[in-house]
């Protein structure tokens, strides 16, 4: 039995997240149907983020056992012939028998794309979220400012969400305008259910002027979820980078 890593992009528009569910259509879902009819084994794939429906992601990591001779590398090829076109392995390699995901040390960064503007721009609507409201990105920015490093995340974790720590290190969150879109990007060592979409929708709340950017001490320092900004849209969430150190 050897264990193989797959990297697997793809757009989450018609998904109901990465994770399997009783009677939705998932990533893991579809990889995990595809793999048992191209290998003849009943494959069960462990994904390395679990993304909400709607998210997108450019490289995600997936790993599981087979008995197969397929070389390595070659299982993106053969697995890509059985896929939807919109979910594509980028790489397939073999990896330690023991390794987990979600068990070791990872970076992870996550890009959010904002239009902002009085009509929304259709091309893009299902990659970015869009605000009515013109937002100031220097606002922004100097409120993102206020989350890097290590702190307790209560306030931008998802109420109904349960894990043992909220306590997570944000390495930077950076704002800037690209084209025609506000994109933030957040790299940390892990996120919170819905943390990077609360992240942006707080984010959204500094830069059209509702509060200040200090804000932000006091939206961490009170640990409470109705503390924070509302949940933006799942459509402009992208995993853009995901690092084992």
């Amino acid at each position: 039995m050897k264990r193989f890593m797959l990297t697997v992009a793809y757009d989450g528009t018609a998904y109901s997240g990465f994770q399997v569910q009783k009677n939705s259509r998932t990533i893991e879902g579809e990889l995990n149907k595809c793999l048992s009819g191209l290998l003849g084994e009943d494959i069960h794939v462990i994904g390395a983020s679990r993304t909400d429906a709607g998210v997108h992601a450019k490289c995600n990591k997936a790993v599981f056992d087979s008995e197969t001779v397929i070389p390595a590398g070659k299982l993106a090829y053969a697995l890509n012939q059985r896929l939807p076109e919109d979910i594509r392995i980028q790489k397939s390699e073999q990896v330690p028998d023991n390794f987990h995901p979600r068990h070791c040390d990872s970076r992870k960064t996550y890009e959010y794309r904002i239009t902002a503007g009085e009509f929304p721009i259709p091309t893009r609507r299902l990659y970015s979220a869009h605000c009515y409201y013109s937002l100031d990105i220097g606002r922004m920015q100097e409120a993102a400012a206020y989350l890097e490093g290590k702190h307790d995340f209560k306030s931008f974790c998802a109420a109904a969400a349960v894990v043992e720590s909220t306590v997570r290190t944000i390495y930077f969150v950076s704002v800037e305008m690209q084209e025609e879109e506000i994109v933030i990007r957040v790299c940390g060592n892990g996120f919170l259910y819905n943390m990077v979409r609360i992240i942006a929708g707080t984010l959204m709340e500094a830069g059209r002027g509702k509060w200040p950017p200090e804000k932000m001490r006091e939206i961490l320092e009170a640990k409470d979820r109705k503390a924070a900004g509302p949940t933006a849209p799942a459509c402009g969430l992208t995993l853009v980078k995901y690092e084992f150190l």
